[in-house]
């Protein structure tokens, strides 16, 4: 893939998580956030960071978005949530608009 087809999103620890575009804009914030008009490094250069979103939790987002990119076009299956990141997935949801 093009370097222009990937994100780069940053957990709160400076983890690195790579992953296509269009999965990236399963979430409306995110979206925002690279299309706006203007000169934001976010659009420049295709990076988000997010102090606030721990590791562990900004990679089950991630797996989220892959999930949600194959429900749409049809394909059923479950996501699984561990209990212990409920509290925490819930409230990056909401940041997150997904």
């Amino acid at each position: 893939m093009k370097k222009e087809d990937m994100v780069k999103l940053i957990s709160a620890e400076g983890f690195e998580f790579v992953i296509d575009k269009d999965a990236a804009m399963v979430s409306q914030t995110i979206y925002n956030m690279l299309t706006s008009p203007g000169s934001f490094a976010e659009t420049q250069h295709g990076e988000v960071t997010f102090p606030e979103i721990s590791t562990t939790i900004l990679e089950k987002i991630c797996k989220y978005f892959y999930w949600h990119l194959q429900f749409a076009s049809g394909k059923e299956t479950e996501f699984p949530i561990e209990p212990e990141l409920t509290l925490e997935l819930m409230m990056a949801a909401n940041y997150l608009h997904t």
